[in-house]
């Protein structure tokens, strides 16, 4: 057994991410072109790679932007990819395109999170659905999974919890996995240790099966919602990288003339 040591923290998380992607060395040799030989002596520590290596090999292995960042700088390079807030001024062009794309949606729920689900933004028709859970939730650090899971978020208005419940966690579990996040992995087992909902509860069929809906009541109506992500597809910055669109697309006609009806009125009130 070989003990790890911060001396050779690039090594082994070349390793870890050789194996986690489920990688030989000789595949991994295969796939970029590096010998069988080179690959094991950077794992051990015996050769410090280039930076343009550890690219070719982050390349290789679908090694996301923050990941790629911290072998760099654990083999002594500057990260490649800059991460920089979203009120920075090299990104305000990609701010306002996140509030129009938010905006357009309306009146169907929107909103922009992070890669852990923090709230950037959202539109009039997320303050309805956020109008039903407690104020204590809204305070600071908004969380989009927290806001639907927790027990004085929309849980107890949703009328699908557990299955709703297990989609989320099984989503989150992957993209933990997939980025090897241990900020992801801890917040998936606060969720899972949120209430899974009675399996007596009354569950909604969603059809045909091809979807989860999420499924809230709200005083005596049952509005149903289609989740759609959609992502910035040639971000070189960390930030936009990570950063998601999530709309609640209505799934019957029902939903769609509820939410016309009261985003338009929320929205009439405002002015």
């Amino acid at each position: 057994m070989t003990t790890t040591t911060e001396n050779n923290a690039l090594g082994d998380l070349l390793r870890e991410w050789r194996t986690r992607r489920r990688y030989s060395q000789l595949a991994l040799s295969s796939e970029t072109g590096i010998s069988t030989r080179h690959i094991s002596f950077m794992e051990t520590g015996r050769s410090r790679p280039s930076s343009e290596m550890i690219q070719r090999l982050s390349e290789a292995l679908q090694i996301p932007m923050r990941e790629q960042n911290r072998l760099l700088l654990h083999g002594g390079y500057a990260p490649a990819f800059p991460e920089r807030s979203l009120d920075d001024h090299d990104l305000v062009a990609a701010r306002r395109a996140v509030r129009d794309v938010l905006v357009a949606h309306e009146p169907n729920p929107a909103l922009a999170v992070d890669r852990l689900w923090n709230v950037v933004d959202s539109n009039a028709g997320v303050a309805l659905l956020t109008a039903l859970v407690s104020p204590d939730l809204l305070i600071g650090t908004v969380n989009a999974l927290r806001l639907t899971l927790h027990p004085d978020g929309l849980a107890p208005h949703m009328e699908n919890l557990p299955q709703w419940r297990a989609s989320v966690l099984s989503a989150l579990q992957r993209g933990a996995e997939a980025r090897g996040d241990d900020e992801m992995f801890a917040l998936h087992d606060e969720l899972a240790a949120y209430p899974a909902g009675a399996d007596t509860r009354r569950t909604v069929d969603p059809g045909p099966q091809i979807y989860v809906p999420m499924v809230l009541r709200v005083d005596d109506t049952l509005l149903s919602f289609l989740s759609v992500i959609s992502t910035f597809g040639t971000a070189l910055d960390l930030t936009l990288s990570e950063l998601a669109i999530e709309t609640f697309v209505p799934a019957d006609p029902e939903t769609t003339s509820w939410l016309r009806a009261h985003v338009g009125s929320a929205a009439a009130d405002q002015g």
